[in-house]
């Protein structure tokens, strides 16, 4: 019930704009807000416009380095394009004052364990003198109306929506303040506030709650906004244990699986033998049909849906079916003919061989799966022409209009939960499960809790596309004359656009989604070096696979093609990839973090023979990462035997310096690097998926091998640079994987004296495991887990 809402514009105050940010500092300017007529104290926030160019900091080339112009991404990058499509509508998200003394938030984003809900509860905290367990941060269902401003992606959250929310908290404290004044008769200058107190001259003491009603507006108002000067935060920069983090260890926290929607059954999808296959009839449904348990059976476009009492008897009726299917979307493909088509669809490079001495390298990415920790699960109750959707979602918009549109009904008939996921990594930018068991429910006239099993979002889930890097580099004895790199890929599905209707059907259309690959492609890619003629583009194939905007999209494969080539060209001129890296980067913030890894991580250090330091620097999201990696190449390491493991060359030592700004919440920024760094691992050592005549071999976590125990290294050391130049905070949730895969790169290359030409390191040998069957498509489940644990 909004009662006190406040939007804002800005007032700009001339001020210095510190190199590397773009962005003049927020603390010195004013907001307008607007107070709209209400009972209690609700109050909306707007980010104030902002200069769309801001500097880009001074380049501090070496007079052998040659400069480069920026390119886009150094002017205006993705953080930016998602803020200012969430500008126009951010007035419409509102934080509440209640009658308890609490605080509540229902942010427009989705958490899946990044830890959003806490960062954003310490930035209303710090404005409003609260303390962060006062505050309670929900997720807000769909809302249409906000357009563009409820996309969760690009590690955008917190960059979009600090300054909206501290408008928000530091008009409803300035409200607040007023009333306690008026109350006490006293001058609001002479009052003080702690904890959710008010505290007059004389000691007396007014909750916020019981001044919520007297702070609301009866007519709407103009109000002042100015924010809080960054030298008087409390909260803000201080580690803090995520609020979640006792019921996820205790098993209390409540998933998309835990909810208890009356009626909805455990629902499985029998699939195809073949990614995409559709069925083409049942053979048994009646048989089926009177199995133990089993309620509903129903043939949908994407397979044949089982609905029963328990998950178990879901399994037992869907391995039962007899179905004929088609052959699917990429019939009779594999590996080598993917990657065929992918180098049929390779940009020219411009520059010609032989300007200088020439450079060359050309690096493939296989398949790898985009599977969280919790498998798809999505509720949905379709019946008397409306629909009621609960599931994780970070495009809830998008996925409310595609399951009206799928179901034939208005939009407005849809109401879409967006719950709390136990992981996501651009995985949940996708709704498939949401969409599945809308039409699932239609068919059957009955609520579902459609669960994907793992062999589902392995075989037949999104996956982080096929695709090749190729770089040319000329030099000369002392300089990089240019720099070229051309990225091509299995097209990436980048749905569902700024998470509308409107650029998710654009990116449906014919090149549509190319010119949306191509539009976060270049807001996104930065080579941070003085390379002369410097260039990257991208270029896609459309080979009908279930690709994804997998954590980090395009900057773990550009980033390892990319550094592991600066490697190369440092070694033509006869210098050190770190002193080399150190003279050509283009800003003293990237250097200074380049210098604070290279002395963090005993950069030079004596290594024993076949082991080696790698080094990568990585620039996005307003900041800059560096990542220093010792790897063992030693054949003891190598072939270490572990039961149906991957092992290989291990990972030993990570130290990991990262500047993403203004750091809200230390504790949390580090634990999404330890996360982004373990991705890396798998990414370039051993995880990706094999296709095989039209299907994924892996059927699992057990035959796909992201990274274990036994491959995560022995020392991290995460370095959070304490930026107190930055005026606000860049991105984070993504941010530790691009650098590690580059120095994890060029480690192997100086351990092995062999540069790698594809990854993962261990994708072309011999499969550690017997395939499963794709008839029936689900695994039985082990009876006795102990007897496969151990041995």
């Amino acid at each position: 019930m909004p009662a006190f809402r406040a939007s804002t514009t800005e007032r700009p105050i001339p001020d210095g704009t510190k190199a590397g940010f773009g962005r003049t500092n927020l603390s010195r300017r004013r907001f307008l807000g607007y107070v709209v007529a209400a009972p209690t104290l609700v109050v909306a926030a707007e980010i104030g416009r902002q200069a769309v160019f801001g500097s880009v900091g001074t380049p501090n080339a070496s007079a052998a380095a040659i400069p480069s112009a920026p390119l886009p991404a150094e002017l205006y990058d993705l953080l930016d394009v998602i803020r200012d499509s969430a500008r126009p509508t951010a007035n419409l998200v509102t934080v509440e004052v209640n009658k308890d003394n609490t605080v509540s938030f229902a942010i427009p984003r989705s958490e899946n364990g990044q830890g959003i809900l806490t960062s954003t509860a310490m930035i209303i905290a710090e404005e409003m003198d609260l303390d962060p367990d006062q505050v309670r941060v929900t997720l807000a269902d769909a809302r249409p109306e906000l357009v563009f401003n409820q996309l969760t992606g690009g590690s955008s959250t917190t960059f979009s929506t600090y300054t909206p929310i501290r408008v928000a908290a530091a008009l409803a404290r300035g409200r607040l303040l007023d009333a306690a004044a008026a109350e006490l008769r006293q001058d609001r200058n002479v009052l003080s506030s702690r904890q959710g107190l008010i505290t007059g001259l004389n000691g007396e003491e007014l909750p916020f709650g019981e001044l919520t009603e007297k702070a609301a507006a009866p007519v709407t108002q103009v109000a002042d906004v100015v924010l809080k000067e960054r030298e008087k935060f409390t909260i803000i920069g201080k580690p803090r244990t995520k609020m979640d983090a006792r019921a996820m260890v205790t098993g209390e926290k409540k998933f998309t699986t835990d909810m208890p929607i009356p009626d909805a059954l455990p629902t499985v999808v029998c699939r195809g033998p073949n990614l995409n296959s559709g069925p083409q009839g049942v053979n048994n449904i009646d048989e089926v049909r009177g199995m133990p348990g089993v309620t509903d059976v129903a043939e949908v476009p994407f397979g044949v849906a089982v609905r029963a009492r328990t998950y178990g008897q879901c399994i037992d009726a869907v391995n039962a079916l007899s179905i004929d299917w088609d052959g699917g979307t990429v019939e009779g493909e594999n590996d080598d003919s993917v990657l065929a088509k992918v180098k049929g669809g390779e940009l020219p490079l411009a520059v010609p061989s032989g300007v200088g001495e020439t450079l060359e390298g050309e690096f493939t990415f296989y398949f790898r799966s985009n599977a969280s920790l919790e498998p798809s699960c999505a509720i949905a109750d379709v019946r008397d022409g409306s629909a009621e959707i609960w599931s994780p979602a970070k495009s809830p918009i998008a996925a409310q209009a595609e399951i009206a549109k799928k179901l034939g009904m208005a939009q407005n008939a849809v109401t879409f939960h967006v719950l709390e996921g136990g992981g996501s990594f651009g995985r949940k930018l996708f709704f498939d499960a949401a969409l599945e068991a809308s039409q699932i429910s239609q068919a059957m006239g009955k609520p579902v809790k459609l669960m994907w099993t793992r062999a589902d979002d392995a075989r037949y889930g999104r996956v982080h596309p096929l695709a090749t890097s190729r770089i040319r580099a000329e030099v000369s004895k002392d300089a990089v004359l240019s720099f070229e790199q051309r990225h091509t890929s299995v097209s990436a599905e980048l749905n569902p656009g700024l998470s509308e209707p409107i650029t998710a059907a654009a990116q449906k259309a014919p090149l549509g989604n190319l010119s949306i690959s191509q539009s976060i492609y270049v807001t996104t890619q930065v080579t941070p070096y003085h390379f002369g003629v410097s260039t990257s583009l991208l270029n896609e194939v459309d080979m009908r696979f279930n690709t994804t905007s997998m954590r980090n999209i395009y900057s773990p494969d550009t980033a390892t093609a990319r550094e592991l080539m600066v490697d190369q060209i440092a070694n033509k001129l006869g210098k050190d990839p770190y002193e080399f890296r150190a003279e050509f980067t283009k800003l003293d913030r990237w250097r200074n973090a380049l210098d604070t890894a290279a002395k963090e991580g005993d950069w030079g250090k004596s290594m024993e023979p076949g082991t080696a330091q790698g080094i990568g620097m990585h620039v996005e999201y307003k900041g800059v990462a560096v990542a220093i990696v010792e790897l063992d190449c030693r054949p003891e390491t190598v072939n270490r035997q572990i039961r149906q493991a991957r092992t290989g060359p291990r990972v030993t030592k990570v130290t990991y310096v990262v500047d993403v700004g203004l750091v809200i919440n230390p504790r949390g920024l580090e634990a999404q690097m330890m996360g982004g760094i373990n991705d890396a691992l798998a990414m370039t050592l051993t995880s990706s998926l094999h296709l095989d005549d039209g299907h994924f071999v892996e059927a699992s976590w057990d035959n796909y091998f992201y990274t274990r125990q036994w491959n995560t290294p022995i020392e991290l050391n995460v370095v959070v640079v304490e930026n107190s130049e930055a005026p606000e905070p860049g991105g984070a949730g993504e941010f530790g994987i691009a650098a590690t895969c580059g120095a994890i790169a060029c480690a192997y290359a100086r351990a092995t004296g062999t540069v790698p030409t594809y990854f993962p390191l261990n994708h072309k040998e011999p499969l550690p495991f017997e395939p499963y069957p794709t008839i029936p498509p689900i695994p039985p489940s082990p009876t006795n887990g102990l007897e496969t644990t151990y041995g």
